[in-house]
């Protein structure tokens, strides 16, 4: 294989954003496998230069230069720049490929603008591409491993690309550390419903965790499992035979169901200082919260006193809901949600939308043969901008009062001011209020009131939300065009459409040729003998 210079770009945010979270914060949540790919390809013997856009960079200027190939790791929300610089690189000759979750979401779109598409990514799969490295202009090359890898390169083996993103990060450093891929849950929203819970190996983990603390004081560690402590007695042992007691501050993920008083007790010992539960639903996914057929207001105590029970023993916790799911649409869920901000006024609720994701999850093949899905542009895509499956039992103008006066009562001054007082330790206390006042309580409060105008001043913008037009309004193009800047101009034609529905009509299609091929076989042998001779005779 000849000696490649490869970049790798790795897009943390959609848009230019100089916000005081944006740089506080983008560079802490820089992608694991972009840090992974480099290194197979150091391992390879190539050279590499990965680069992280935080939002406060100039992606036409400031992304790799002189190279044989790059690697684009992108979730949706950042497809239109990702097709766009393709489109750049290649006008130069250079090899481009995507992975990431928007590759795994809608392969066959970026097949026309990428020569590789990546689903799950091992080593292998990142050799055959190097080797191979030529390009595909007609329909990009999609490659999937069967699974994902048993093993992923170390904090030590990655350290000098996360040194190299933390420099942007000028007050709080997080490392990034994962240590299981995959979900044991099954939320049929969710990209990893399908991907088998698998547990990375142990001793690797506590060789990350004495490592780290070689850099930094006391160190704060981001775990990126996609639900973190499913097999919790195992972690806690590894943080315990790594490390001394309570050396390094931990973020995760996890569910309700995992956080039992007992465990909490464990995590507080072991360092543990901001969770990340999913609650997602006041009349569905009990088995994330652990509240068997418990609905509406009595699943919101139930949960909202687990909620304070958790907030004595962890500073920080964020809860996830789901607004716009089919068993919640309606009044009565979020005014449910109401009752629990008050009821749990420390916790910081986190309202994404309903959004369907191409291929992500077995709902979208329901919603997509509804014909509920819409075209919006993949820079919305990001559970904030757009909820893009219409409402099945309420109008546009109903859903958005209600995610209005959600948002409005959430981050309103008085919720703030409670949120302030009941969290118990400084930096929390900011987060908080940086959080609310910035982009995620203000700003959303701000874009939503745009959207709930225009859908009853604007004839045109409605109609798309409604279905009747696929032309994208012009509210959301003007958006695109400013955050793409100079790169706008290399933005392929039609780049900005998607078949909503491809995964349905894939599936479909699938279906129809295993009948014909179950037909066949199910033919009785007198007729398959006759076949056999008319095409003798023939």
């Amino acid at each position: 294989m000849r000696k490649l210079r490869v970049g790798i770009i790795d897009f943390i945010t959609k848009s230019p954003n100089k916000s005081i979270w944006a740089r506080m914060m983008h560079a802490n949540l820089a992608g694991l496998m972009p840090q992974v790919i480099a290194v197979w390809c150091e391992e390879m013997g190539h050279d590499v230069e990965l680069f992280s856009f935080t939002g406060c960079e100039e992606l036409k200027n400031d992304t790799p230069k002189d190279i044989d190939i790059v690697f684009i790791s992108a979730f949706t929300q950042s497809a239109i720049q990702a097709y766009a610089l393709s489109n750049l690189y290649r006008s130069k000759g250079i090899i481009t490929v995507l992975g990431g979750p928007h590759a795994r979401c809608y392969p066959e779109d970026a097949q026309k603008y990428f020569d590789y598409i990546l689903g799950l990514t091992d080593k292998e799969i990142c050799r055959e591409v190097l080797e191979e490295c030529k390009p595909h202009l007609e329909l990009g090359r999609c490659l999937s491993a069967a699974q994902q890898p048993s093993y992923l390169p170390g904090i030590r083996e990655r350290w000098k690309y996360i040194e190299l993103a933390l420099r942007k990060a000028p007050w709080v450093k997080m490392v990034p550390m994962i240590g299981s891929l995959g979900c044991p849950y099954t939320c049929s929203f969710c990209i990893d419903a399908e991907v088998a819970y698998q547990p990375l190996e142990f001793e690797a983990m506590k060789e990350d965790l004495r490592f780290v603390r070689t850099k930094y004081k006391r160190p704060v560690v981001s775990w990126y499992d996609p639900n973190f402590g499913v097999r919790f007695d195992d972690y806690m042992k590894v943080i315990e035979d790594a490390v001394p007691i309570n050396s390094i501050d931990f973020i995760a993920e996890s569910s309700l169901s995992l956080l039992s008083e007992p465990h909490l007790k464990r995590l507080q010992a072991n360092g543990f200082k901001a969770i990340l539960p999913g609650i997602e639903s006041w009349f569905d996914m009990a088995a994330k919260s652990k509240t068997g057929k418990k609905q509406g207001m009595e699943k919101v105590k139930i949960v909202s006193e687990h909620v304070n029970m958790i907030l004595r023993y962890l500073p920080y916790i964020q809860t996830n809901f789901v607004l716009g799911l089919d068993c919640d649409d309606g009044p009565e869920s979020f005014e449910l949600t109401k009752k629990f901000v008050d009821l749990s006024p420390a916790a910081f609720p986190a309202f994404p939308l309903l959004t369907s994701f191409g291929e992500a999850a077995p709902l979208n093949l329901e919603y997509q043969g509804a014909g509920r899905v819409l075209p919006f542009p993949f820079h919305f895509l990001n559970n904030n901008h757009a909820m893009n499956v219409r409402p099945v039992h309420s109008s546009w103008p109903e859903m958005y009062d209600r995610i209005i006066s959600l948002v409005e009562h959430s981050f309103s001054w008085t919720a703030i001011w409670n949120r302030f007082i009941e969290t118990k330790t400084t930096f929390p206390k900011a987060l908080n209020f940086v959080r609310a006042v910035s982009t995620e309580g203000f700003g959303r409060m701000k874009f939503y009131r745009e959207i709930r105008r225009r859908l009853d001043e604007d004839r045109q913008f409605r109609d798309f939300f409604e279905g009747e037009t696929t032309v994208i309004p012009e509210f959301y193009i003007d958006m695109m065009k400013k955050d793409l800047g100079p790169l706008w101009e290399w933005l392929p034609e039609g780049a900005i459409y998607h078949d909503q529905n491809a995964y349905y009509k894939k599936d479909q299609e699938r279906k129809r040729l295993r009948a014909k091929e179950k037909q066949k076989q199910e033919i009785p042998i007198d007729k398959k003998v006759a076949q056999v001779g008319q095409r003798a005779t023939a």
